[in-house]
């Protein structure tokens, strides 16, 4: 066969591509307006003065990012929801990894039960399942029950409106995201590598260190981006298990809107969420590419 019929035309392959466009088009002007629009009008509003009482004022101040980068107390709410979502990252990693290899491997009869027992709670609202974990993580709760129990502790444990609270329920609720995402990377290894790899006397755990970990790198950098976005810009789960006093940046943007109604100060937090989440994304791009050459 010769080159024109082993590579299609140029003109072919131009139509593909302008379809491909096309059917993206609606979705892609739907996201650019629901994002740029807000991120627009809060671009002029974070440099707005807000006076106590009086409200947004005229003027120009760049006031509200000073804070944010000199404040302490915002400081700590910043450095908090970024070691959340490291913490919650690395947990559902190490929790869902194993989970993933055994979906995507095993031929047991278990393995149908354990699918649905990762996608069930997706089917849950997520009131719903943060409401659970705050009955399951009260002082006269399940947990510090069965450890009061077990003799492990004398005094109920405060597992509400603190960090450990946050970990646990935030690290349940998104380890489904992570799961199905190295699901989908493990099942894409090709086999017959792995399967060369023991022919040339390679144990099962050199095998799976140095061929099938490599080769789920993509996957494993796509769970933990999409993790690690979806729990530092979670508002609900935050606000119920932290309750109004421990704060993380969604929180704070919350309040600042609709309680305080500092409409320049929230934007001005908003504005830095959306940095920190596209930095994120633009480095791990970067990195994916690097990781994607040397595989």
């Amino acid at each position: 066969m010769g080159a024109r019929g082993r590579h299609p035309p140029a003109r072919g392959r131009g139509v593909t591509r302008g379809r491909g466009w096309g059917l993206l088009a609606p979705a892609l002007l739907l996201l650019l307006v629901a994002f740029l629009v807000p991120v627009g009008m809060m671009v002029p509003m974070s440099f707005r003065p807000y006076v106590p009482l009086a409200g947004i004022t005229r003027g120009f101040t760049a006031g509200h990012y000073v804070k944010l980068v000199t404040d302490l107390y915002y400081l700590e709410i910043i450095g908090r929801t970024l070691a959340l979502g490291f913490t919650v990252t690395l947990l559902t990693l190490v929790i869902g990894y194993p989970v993933a290899f055994f979906l995507a491997r095993s031929r047991s009869r278990w393995r149908s039960w354990l699918t649905i027992l990762v996608v069930f709670p997706l089917l849950l609202n997520l009131v719903v399942r943060t409401f659970g974990w705050i009955a399951l993580l009260a002082q006269n709760g399940l947990v510090n029950q069965a450890l009061r129990a077990l003799g492990l502790v004398d005094a109920p444990v405060k597992l509400l409106f603190n960090f450990a609270g946050l970990l646990i329920g935030m690290t349940h609720i998104f380890l489904p995201f992570m799961v199905l995402v190295l699901i989908g990377a493990i099942q894409n290894i090709p086999r017959d590598v792995e399967d060369a790899a023991r022919v040339l006397g390679a144990s099962w755990g050199a095998t799976f260190v140095r061929v099938t970990l490599p080769l789920s790198a993509p996957g494993i950098l796509s769970g933990s981006i999409l993790v690690f976005v979806l729990a530092i810009s979670a508002l609900v789960t935050p606000r119920l298990l932290g309750g109004p006093t421990y704060r993380v940046m969604s929180t704070l943007i919350y309040d600042e809107f609709l309680q305080r109604l500092n409409w320049p100060a929230g934007s001005a937090q908003a504005l830095l969420l959306t940095v920190m989440v596209l930095a994120l994304i633009l480095l791990s791009g970067i990195l994916a590419r690097r990781v994607g050459a040397r595989v």
